[in-house]
């Protein structure tokens, strides 16, 4: 682990302690079950964020890529097909949503931000008309339901396993080492015969699919489908655990691990203060202090460096 990611650990054990201090049932079974579950979908669609981040591009439609899945799921279902094959056709389907945002922000020279944003209220619309603005509960058998995220650590192995895969391809792969380059040197990687374009389309392709796996294992996990699930509030946990687990909002720094340490801060933040009976309200505060702390250091760090130090 680098600096960074050792020092976010270190917050996490600090934290950990000191709910256990003043709660006494933060470390019981079932309270640790409920924070793996609850820090699962955010890690999830925290790892494509990444990819998004490191290469330059940003994507706010992850969190309606999370709602719109399981519908997809749903009917998939309801036409008769058994739920694995049903899954993927949900996922095919984020991923023409991923095609879609990076097709429009390469090829048309839209900034991602206006592109993904639209994606975001275009995929919010659809996913009440098909619904009909009601949830419903997802099919599938008790085996199927643990797996996909109804056990207490179906989910957080499924989060664990994709932020081990996803920071290896990052870090150890061409895909990832063109990743980099884009979002580091943009003009460098393009005269070094890097596809940007194609690098680009590819992460929000996985970005999106990544969303979309998240909100299937959340629907399996809360036993519902709901419409307004999602959206931008784990748009933004997301985002949020990708920049305090040290990815640059700039592009070309960032890891998948260190997102998904991000997000068990997070997850431990949010549950140690429900337990202690803190408002959310609290919460908020104190997510907006730590990105701010984050963003500062990480500006400074990133000046250390480009001056050797000095």
């Amino acid at each position: 682990m680098t600096r960074r990611e050792t020092s976010i650990v270190i917050a996490g054990i600090l934290l950990i302690a000191y709910f256990q201090i003043t709660t006494s049932v933060f470390l019981t079974w079932n309270n640790v079950g409920t924070l793996g579950q609850y820090a699962a979908a955010t890690a999830i669609l925290a790892a494509g964020e990444v990819l998004i981040l490191v290469s330059g591009e940003l994507d706010l439609s992850v969190g309606m890529v999370y709602a719109l899945a399981p519908f997809l799921m749903f009917y998939a279902q309801g036409a008769g097909i058994p739920i694995v094959p049903a899954i993927i056709l949900a996922l095919l389907g984020c991923a023409i949503v991923g095609l879609l945002n990076g097709l429009i922000t390469v090829v048309l020279n839209v900034h991602s931000f206006v592109t993904t944003m639209g994606m975001l209220f275009l995929l919010k619309g659809l996913t009440l008309t098909i619904s009909g603005g009601y949830p419903v509960q997802p099919d599938a058998g008790p085996i199927a339901t643990a797996i996909f995220g109804g056990s207490a650590i179906a989910g957080f192995a499924w989060a664990l396993a994709i932020a081990i895969v996803f920071q290896f391809v990052l870090v150890r792969t061409r895909w990832g080492l063109h990743t980099i380059a884009v979002g580091g040197n943009l003009q460098g990687a393009t005269e070094a015969g890097v596809k940007v374009n194609f690098v680009k389309i590819r992460n929000f392709v996985v970005c999106s699919m990544l969303a979309g796996f998240g909100g299937v294992l959340d629907a399996y996990h809360i036993g519902s489908i709901t419409p307004l699930a999602g959206g931008t509030q784990i748009m933004f946990m997301c985002i949020a655990s990708a920049v305090i687990g040290g990815t640059l909002l700039a592009g070309g720094v960032g890891t998948i691990i260190g997102a998904f340490f991000g997000a068990l801060v997070l997850g431990i933040l949010k549950d140690g203060f429900t337990l202690a009976g803190v408002s959310a309200y609290t919460f908020n505060m104190i997510l907006g202090v730590a990105i701010l702390v984050t963003m500062i250091v990480n500006v400074h760090l990133g000046r250390f460096k480009l001056f050797g130090g000095r």
